[in-house]
């Protein structure tokens, strides 16, 4: 009995109105429900007007055990900006782009030191992952292999301080797991070719549905985000360095990250994205799981 809900970003308004949505009243200060509990899929902070709000109503509701809560890229992103380099610096560099994208938390919690950093130590409570005998959440990506190394090297699936440090290493395999579970896969484009992304960054690489298997797709098809200039030939053979994906018999997997537009629907049966672009006008998503085999669109919930 759990409500699944993607990337809130700081959009408390509207987290509000969902839950009362999906029939969540307030209790002794928290969100509670009589029968379901909620799981969070990360990316509480950054980007809207209500961060301090949307981490209290989803940490309330943690704390009282109505909901469960996974780290995104933005709550690793906020930790790793903020622990020092033993080399001088921090874990995230302070340059302009990333200044920007944590801006908005910043600000809100201007002369509030003590209690940001209160919930930077939350954030390291969050696990990266969560599943049960029937589904799989996960912030970006599910990928079998990061998810056994996860385990075997994370502390009750979460970051310490020692790890979180290791963890910024580029081409090692915790950097690369962590990576792909809170950022998602991604893969070069054709010689030559670029966008822009939300935030005006250029971008030479795409997100990729990593639920698909490359072999079998086009560099159009394949990406997560509609891109003009992608051409619709199948991907190059040096593009496909594993032909490893989600296939369509393992457990319903939910996740956000992705911005996705319009209308929330699946991909398929098992594959479920939550992330509709709330901090650009777009929806909050929740998907209502009860027992059902393949994942129904009727489920999908939003405000």
């Amino acid at each position: 009995m759990i409500d699944l809900i993607g990337d809130i970003h700081g959009h408390a308004d509207k987290l509000e109105e969902l839950l009362r949505k999906l029939g969540y009243a307030k209790t002794n200060g928290a969100y509670a429900h009589p029968e379901r509990k909620a799981l969070f899929v990360g990316d509480y902070i950054d980007r809207g007007p209500k961060i301090r709000e949307t981490l209290a109503i989803v940490r309330s509701m943690v704390d009282n055990d109505n909901a469960i809560a996974l780290m995104g890229n933005h709550e690793y992103n906020a930790l790793c900006f903020h622990f020092r380099d033993a080399n001088g610096g921090h874990l995230r560099p302070h340059l302009i782009k990333n200044i920007i994208q944590h801006y908005e938390t910043l600000k809100q919690f201007q002369n509030r030191q003590r209690e940001y950093e209160d919930y930077l130590e939350w954030f390291k409570t969050l696990p990266l992952y969560y599943e049960t005998e029937t589904f799989r959440a996960v912030h970006a990506c599910w990928n079998n292999n990061n998810i056994d190394f996860l385990r075997q090297t994370l502390v009750n699936d979460r970051l310490t301080d020692e790890l979180i440090h290791q963890s910024v290493k580029t081409g090692t395999a915790l950097n690369d797991a962590i990576d792909q579970t809170l950022k998602g896969k991604e893969m070069k484009m054709p010689e030559g070719l670029f966008f822009n992304d939300k935030d005006g960054t250029k971008r030479t690489e795409i997100r990729i549905k990593w639920w698909e298997n490359p072999a079998e797709m086009t560099y159009k098809s394949i990406s997560v985000e509609p891109i003009e200039n992608l051409p619709d030939h199948p991907v190059e053979q040096s593009q496909i360095t594993s032909s490893e994906h989600y296939k369509a018999h393992e457990k319903k997997v939910f996740f956000g990250h992705y911005w996705l537009r319009g209308e929330p629907s699946l991909y398929k049966d098992n594959i479920c994205c939550l992330d509709y672009s709330v901090a650009k006008g777009g929806k909050l998503v929740a998907y209502r799981l009860a027992e059902e085999n393949n994942l129904n669109e009727r489920h999908m919930i939003y405000v």
